[in-house]
C-alpha cells in the first residue's frame, strides 16, 4: 500500500480528478476522503489544497473551487501506478522466489559485461540531447524517491538512453534479450529496498562520467553499479533465505 501521507493525496487527486472538470471544494473533497476512511477536518483539507496549488497540483477557479493541472494529472498517474505496483507486492515475491539468486546473478553478470560497453562508447558517441535526458531522468528518480514512488520505470529509461547513446546495435540488441524478462527492474528495486540499498549515486557517477566524455571512467562506473546490484542480490538471499543459493523457503 502507499504510505498514508501519500494515500491521503492520491484519493485527493482522484476526488478532484472524478470531477470531470467541474471546480470542487474543500467539504465535497472531505466527504469523500470520509467515505476512504480518512477522519479530517474540513480545515485540514483547504490546508493541504492549497499545498497542492503551490505544488503545481491544482488550480484555485474563484470560490468555485479546483481544479487538476496537467502536473496534477501526472502526479495522480504515478500514484496509481505506485498503488498497483504495491498491490501486487506478494505476486513480485514470489517471481523473485522462482526465479531464484542463480538466474538472477546470471542475468547480472550479461548485463555487466554488456553494459560496461555500452557506457563506455556512449561517453564516445552520446549526444547533447542525450545528456539532457539522462540528466532529466536522473532528477525525476531523485524526486520519485523523495515522494516514495517506484523508479523501476526511470531505471530502464535510464539505461536505454545509454544503450542508444552507444551507437551499436548488436550490444543494444543483446540487452533488449535481457530485457525481455519485465519484472527484471521491478525485481531489482524490490530487492534494493528490503536491504536498504539504493541506486540514485551510483546513476550520477555513470552520468558524470558518461557527460564529461570520459568512457574509461563511464564503464568503470557501470560495473560498479552492477557489482553492487550482484551484492544486493546475494545479502538479500543472505538475509531472507538463508546462505544456500536457490532456497525457497523463508526463515521463521
Amino acid at each position: 500500500m502507499l504510505q498514508e501521507k501519500q494515500r491521503l493525496l492520491f484519493f485527493i487527486l482522484k476526488a478532484i480528478d472524478n470531477s470531470k472538470a467541474v471546480p470542487v471544494g474543500s467539504g465535497f473533497i472531505r466527504n469523500t476522503l470520509q467515505m476512504q476512511g480518512f477522519d479530517v477536518s474540513e480545515a485540514t483539507v483547504g490546508r493541504m489544497l492549497r499545498q497542492m496549488d503551490i505544488k503545481g497540483y491544482t488550480e484555485k477557479i474563484g470560490f468555485k473551487g479546483r481544479n487538476l493541472t496537467p502536473l496534477g494529472k501526472k502526479k495522480l498517474e504515478e500514484l496509481e501506478r505506485e498503488n498497483t505496483i504495491n498491490h501486487y507486492g506478494k505476486e513480485l515475491l514470489n517471481v523473485i522466489r522462482v526465479t531464484g539468486k542463480q538466474e538472477l546473478l546470471d542475468a547480472l553478470i550479461a548485463r555487466k559485461a554488456i553494459e560496461s560497453q555500452l557506457a563506455k562508447l556512449a561517453a564516445m558517441y552520446i549526444t547533447d540531447e542525450e545528456i539532457s535526458q539522462m540528466k532529466k531522468v536522473i532528477e525525476r528518480q531523485e524526486m520519485h524517491v523523495d515522494e516514495g514512488i517506484s523508479i523501476a520505470e526511470d531505471d530502464v529509461e535510464f539505461h536505454k538512453i545509454i544503450a542508444k547513446a552507444a551507437r551499436n546495435r548488436i550490444l543494444d540488441a543483446a540487452m533488449d534479450l535481457i530485457r525481455q524478462h519485465g519484472q527484471l527492474s521491478p525485481m531489482l528495486e524490490y530487492i534494493r529496498k528490503e536491504v536498504k540499498s539504493s541506486v540514485l549515486l551510483d546513476h550520477e557517477n555513470i552520468y558524470k562520467a558518461i557527460a564529461a566524455k570520459k568512457p574509461e571512467l563511464a564503464e568503470e562506473a557501470m560495473i560498479r553499479h552492477i557489482e553492487k546490484l550482484e551484492n544486493d542480490v546475494k545479502k538479500y538471499w543472505e538475509i531472507f533465505y538463508g546462505e544456500d543459493n536457490n532456497i525457497h523457503v523463508v526463515k521463521n
